[in-house]
């Protein structure tokens, strides 16, 4: 049986360069790109919101997660503040990527930049129940490091 493809609806704003691309074809989230139209300087330590310049629709059941882009965060020091933001599929702002440069060097983003990736996922909704108690386990409540290093 064929799967049903998937399709993301997009509306292109003023500012954009470019909308969102896979850079290869076994790449599991789009680029998306700044869409600004002058350069945007961040300092050490610096954080701004940065436009993609794009609305997007989601089918019913699925989120997007905008996520850093690995080699800005290596190379340059350039990530997300959220490590991982969701949009619900009920959003139809613009596309913002929360920034920051936690390098000691100022960095300075260019318009049509690749600054972030998306990937879209299903999204299952859970039934909360309330309870009096809960299973155990042999982890129980141990936290953070409770399984080693």
């Amino acid at each position: 049986m064929q799967e049903k493809k998937l399709i993301l609806k997009i509306h292109r704003l003023e500012n954009n360069i470019q909308i969102p691309f896979y850079a290869t074809e076994g790449a599991a989230g789009m680029d998306l790109t700044a869409g600004i139209s002058e350069p945007m300087e961040f300092k050490p330590f610096e954080r701004k919101l940065v436009p993609t310049g794009i609305i997007i629709e989601l089918p019913n059941g699925y989120e997007a997660q905008v996520r850093p882009r690995s080699g800005l965060s290596i190379k340059f020091g350039m990530t997300l503040i959220n490590c991982v933001g969701t949009i619900d599929e009920d959003y139809r702002g613009e596309v913002c990527v929360p920034m920051i440069n936690l390098s000691a060097e100022t960095y300075t983003v260019q318009p049509g930049e690749r600054i972030a990736q998306m990937i879209i996922s299903p999204v299952h909704k859970a039934e909360i129940v309330e309870v009096q108690e809960l299973t155990t386990t042999a982890r129980a409540s141990g936290g953070f490091g409770s399984t080693g290093k």
